[in-house]
C-alpha cells in the first residue's frame, strides 16, 4: 500500500531543520557541535509579552478565537501597520496564524491551481518553493546575482512572469542573504507588475526590525501603493519579539484573499492558540525598546562574522544589510581536497565538511535555490560566534589544494 501522495513526494523536508537534526546526532555521540543552522533569535521575550500571557490564562481566555484571530489582536496589527508602515487596513483585511509560514502556505492553498506559476528571486527561504509545490504550483527560479546586492531586478523579473505566473515572493530583509530593498527598487519592480495585472505579490516582511547601519526599512505597499489589492503583507512576532515558540504571524491583505484564505484556516487549525494571541497583542501595543537592544546585537554580531569570514581565504561574504543570517560565498573551497581525500564538489560538500570536521552546522545554498554559498545563523551570542569562526577557519586551514589531473 501507498501511503504519501505524489505530490507530498515531491517536497523536501526542510534543509535548515535537517541540519540541525545532523548536529543534534553528533551531539549525542559527545561532539561539541556550534549549530548554526536554525535562524532563532537567543533573547527571551520581553517580560511584559509573557506576563501577558499569563494573565489571560488565569482569567480564563482559552477557549476558541475566530479563524481571522481576536478582534484585539487585529486591533492592533491595524495600528501597527499605521504607526510602523504608513498603511492604513481594517481589521477585516487581517489575519492571525500558527506562524508567517502558515500565513503563506494558507493564501498559497487559497489562490493556486495545479500548473500555475510563483516566481522565487533567489536566494529564497527554504520552504517557499516547498509550499508551492505541495499545493500544486510550479517555482519559478529567478536567479539574482551577489553583484546586484541579492535583489530582484526589473530585467529579471520581467523574464521570470508567463501568463501561467500567480505570484511573486520578495523577502526585505532577505533570509538567506540579508538584502534590503529601498523604496527606488520596490517601485521598480511596481512598475513591471503594473503591466502584469494577473500577478499576486507576497511581500515577507518578518525582518522588519533587524535591519542595520541607519537602513530605513520600506514595506512593499507603502512603495507601491498602486499594488496594495494584489499585494499580501506578511509579518510576525518571531524575529522581532523572540517570539519563535509561540507561533503567531499575520498579514494584511485584499479582503477576497483574506476571507479566503480565513476559510482555509477554519477548515485546518480553526483558530491560533487564544493565550498565544494575548502575548502577541501585548507585544505589539507595549514597550518597543527591547527592538533597538536585539537590532544592536544582531549588527555586532553581523560584524564580528563579516570580519572573521573575510580573514579566511577562500571564503567572502557580502556584508547582510538586514536579518540575522551570513551568506557565505564558498567558491573558493570547490575542488579543494579534504583531509581523508575527499574534494568538496559543491557547497553541501563544503557543509557536510564543515559539520563533521569543524563541528560547526551550516545549511548549503542548494537550498536557497543558489550555489556555491552557505548561511549560518548570527542570532547567537558573541562568544559562541568567535569560536564558530576559529573552527571555521581552522576546517578550512586543513583543506589542500586541488590535484591536478
Amino acid at each position: 500500500m501507498t501511503y504519501i501522495s505524489s505530490r507530498l513526494a515531491a517536497v523536501k523536508p526542510s534543509a535548515s531543520m535537517a541540519v540541525s537534526q545532523a548536529a543534534k546526532a553528533l551531539s549525542t555521540k559527545g561532539i561539541d557541535v556550534i549549530d548554526l543552522g536554525l535562524g532563532e533569535p537567543d533573547f527571551p521575550t520581553p517580560a511584559h509579552i509573557t506576563e501577558a500571557a499569563y494573565q489571560a490564562a488565569k482569567a480564563g481566555d482559552t477557549l476558541y478565537t475566530a479563524a481571522l484571530g481576536t478582534l484585539a489582536l487585529r486591533k492592533a496589527i491595524v495600528a501597527k501597520f499605521s504607526r510602523e508602515n504608513g498603511l492604513d487596513f481594517t481589521t477585516d483585511e487581517i489575519i492571525v496564524s500558527n506562524g508567517a509560514k502558515q500565513i503563506i502556505f494558507n493564501a498559497l492553498m487559497a489562490t493556486l491551481e495545479d500548473g500555475d506559476e510563483v516566481i522565487l528571486p533567489t536566494p529564497y527561504f527554504v520552504s517557499y518553493p516547498e509550499m508551492a509545490k505541495l499545493l500544486g504550483g510550479k517555482p519559478v527560479i529567478a536567479h539574482c546575482r551577489e553583484e546586484d546586492g541579492f535583489r530582484l531586478t526589473p530585467e529579471i523579473l520581467e523574464q521570470a512572469i508567463t501568463p501561467k505566473t500567480k505570484w511573486l515572493f520578495l523577502n526585505s530583509p532577505g533570509n538567506p542573504s540579508g538584502a534590503v530593498y529601498d523604496e527606488a527598487s520596490l517601485k521598480a519592480l511596481g512598475a513591471v507588475l503594473e503591466r502584469h495585472p494577473h500577478v499576486l505579490v507576497l511581500s515577507d516582511e518578518i525582518y522588519e526590525h533587524i535591519i542595520f547601519d541607519g537602513l530605513e526599512f520600506i514595506s512593499f505597499a507603502k512603495a507601491c501603493p498602486q499594488l496594495k489589492t494584489r499585494s499580501l503583507i506578511v509579518n510576525g512576532m518571531s524575529k522581532a519579539y523572540a517570539m519563535t515558540g509561540w507561533r503567531v504571524g499575520y498579514a494584511a491583505g485584499p479582503l477576497p484573499l483574506i476571507k479566503a484564505m480565513a476559510t482555509v484556516q477554519s477548515q485546518s487549525i480553526t483558530s491560533v492558540c487564544s493565550i498565544a494571541q494575548a502575548a502577541g497583542t501585548a507585544a505589539l501595543e507595549g514597550s518597543q525598546d527591547h527592538i533597538r537592544t536585539f537590532r544592536d546585537a544582531f549588527q555586532r554580531r553581523r560584524d564580528l562574522v563579516v570580519k572573521g569570514i573575510h580573514a579566511i581565504e577562500g571564503l567572502s561574504l557580502r556584508v547582510p544589510e538586514g536579518a540575522f543570517y551570513a551568506f557565505i560565498n564558498c567558491a573558493g573551497l570547490i575542488g579543494k581536497q579534504c583531509p581523508d581525500g575527499s574534494v568538496l564538489n559543491d557547497d553541501t560538500a563544503v557543509a557536510n565538511y564543515l559539520l563533521n570536521e569543524g563541528h560547526v552546522a551550516a545549511v548549503p545554498g542548494a537550498a536557497y535555490g543558489m550555489s556555491p554559498y552557505f548561511r549560518i545563523s548570527t542570532a547567537t551570542s558573541d562568544e559562541v560566534l568567535g569560536e564558530a569562526i576559529r573552527r571555521i577557519a581552522g576546517a578550512v586551514a586543513r583543506l589542500k589544494p586541488a590535484s591536478k589531473a
